[in-house]
C-alpha cells in the first residue's frame, strides 16, 4: 500500500543471508531509517512515515 503510493521514496533491503546486517538489525525488524537515522522500529505508522519523508526531502 505505502510502497505503491511512495514509489521510489525508499529502498527495501533484505537482510537474510548477510551476517553483518542480521547482527545489526534482526532484533529491530521492521526497522526504517531515513537519512541514515533510525525513524521506526517494530511498527511503521503510515502517517508519520509520510510526514518524515516529506521533511527529509526539503
Amino acid at each position: 500500500m505505502l510502497r505503491e503510493e511512495l514509489g521510489d521514496a525508499f529502498e527495501e533491503v533484505d537482510i537474510g543471508g548477510d551476517d553483518a546486517l542480521e547482527a545489526a538489525y534482526r532484533e529491530w525488524l521492521p526497522v526504517v531509517e531515513i537519512d541514515a537515522e533510525r525513524a521506526f522500529v517494530y511498527f511503521v505508522d503510515p502517517v508519520a512515515l509520510r510526514r518524515k519523508l516529506a521533511q527529509s526531502s526539503r
